[in-house]
């Protein structure tokens, strides 16, 4: 049974669309970014500008925002309250900044609102990191070691966890992505076909949390075919 395993494994199948699945999005979303980001907004206001004045509309004035280092490495940090905006979109007024900044913002909203959503990923962040970190080595001990189902069996049930923080993200970000939007034209800060063009970046941005979450589910399906039905590998 271990050579069919480890020479001839039909299941690697899945495991290779979730990586065309993940890079195909993560392609769209910098291709997306870049066309934008080429675009000038009419308002001229940079990331940071827009996002300030989206959360001061909103009545949150207890959020910082902060320049970070990377790529597209936007996020927003609940614990501290800190908005962080990347380089290409912190000081820029491309309508493409002004939408992942606005994005950010919708996350802060959420968070002042109690959004139950993001309440529940917030939750199942250590959760989600224990299962993704253990998962595959209680698999392999319970497999190779211990010849332990119920091993195999627990670090199926973690790696879950991780699907599951993958599954409740999606609620999460398209719902930061409408709040932006609407924000952003209720403020005056883009206008008409603006609102368009930071839509497609938005929703280019969004496929790689679908890619990301279908990736964890085939990987799930995986395990399971290989290892969850609980039958003899001698």
């Amino acid at each position: 049974m271990w050579p069919y395993f480890y020479y001839y494994d039909p299941t690697h199948i899945l495991v290779f669309i979730g990586v065309i699945l993940s890079l195909a999005a993560s392609a769209k979303v910098r291709s997306t970014f870049a066309k934008y980001s080429r675009v000038r907004s009419v308002s001229g206001m940079t990331g940071a500008q827009a996002a300030e004045r989206i959360l001061h509309s909103s009545g949150i004035y207890d959020v910082r925002i902060e320049r970070v280092s990377g790529q597209l490495s936007d996020h927003y940090d609940p614990r501290n309250k800190v908005l962080r905006l990347s380089d290409s979109v912190y000081g820029q007024s491309s309508v493409a900044a002004i939408g992942v900044a606005a994005h950010e913002c919708g996350h802060a909203i959420q968070h002042a609102k109690a959004y139950v959503p993001l309440k529940i990923r917030g939750a199942l962040v250590p959760v989600a990191n224990f299962g993704a970190s253990v998962a595959w080595p209680l698999i392999l001990i319970g497999l190779i070691f211990a010849q332990s189902q119920f091993l195999i069996n627990l670090g199926i049930l973690l790696f879950s966890a991780a699907v599951a923080f993958q599954l409740i993200t999606l609620p999460v970000e398209f719902n930061a992505s409408r709040r932006a939007v609407a924000r952003l034209g209720e403020t005056g800060i883009l206008y008409g076909e603006e609102i368009k063009q930071t839509r497609k970046v938005l929703s280019a941005a969004a496929l790689t949390y679908v890619a990301g979450a279908a990736a964890s589910i085939l990987h799930l399906l995986r395990l399971l075919i290989l290892f969850g039905g609980g039958r003899n590998r001698d």
